[in-house]
């Protein structure tokens, strides 16, 4: 990020993150609200697939369902309570939060909605956590 004046490197915020799942969608997937093993990987047997072993989202977004669960830059916590145009997470916790699911999830955790947090520290024997990169402005 130093080198890329004015631009950083970053893991999205949930907010973000769940916002390029949806690709403008308000459905269950971006695809609908059935999920099937065309669209994404769910097996407990199974493991990752190479990216773009699906179809992409609305946008382009390959695999934010299933295939890996991905870290984001916000700490765990209860939603706040009302609307709100993206929000941030707490400023620090014990827990970060995951979002997408993998193919070691059921398919409710691999809505575009579904959650879940882990320590920072966990390194998955599954093979089933991964990342993200979003490019931002700095100061936006």
């Amino acid at each position: 990020s130093r080198l890329e004046n004015g631009w950083e490197y970053t893991l999205p915020t949930e907010s973000e993150w769940e916002y390029a799942c949806r690709a403008g969608t308000t459905t269950a997937f971006s695809w609908g609200n059935d999920i099937n093993s065309s669209m994404a990987l769910y097996s407990r047997k199974a493991q990752a697939k190479p990216v773009g072993s699906y179809p992409s989202n609305n946008w382009g977004f390959y695999d934010m369902h299933g295939n890996i669960s991905e870290w984001c830059a916000d700490w765990s916590a209860d939603y706040p309570g009302g609307p709100g145009v993206d929000p941030s997470g707490p400023a620090s916790g014990t827990h970060r939060v995951r979002r997408g699911g993998s193919y070691f999830n059921p398919w409710f955790k691999q809505r575009s909605a579904s959650r879940s947090g882990d320590t920072p520290d966990n390194r998955s024997t599954t093979g089933d956590i991964g990342f993200r990169v979003a490019y931002k402005k700095i100061g936006k």
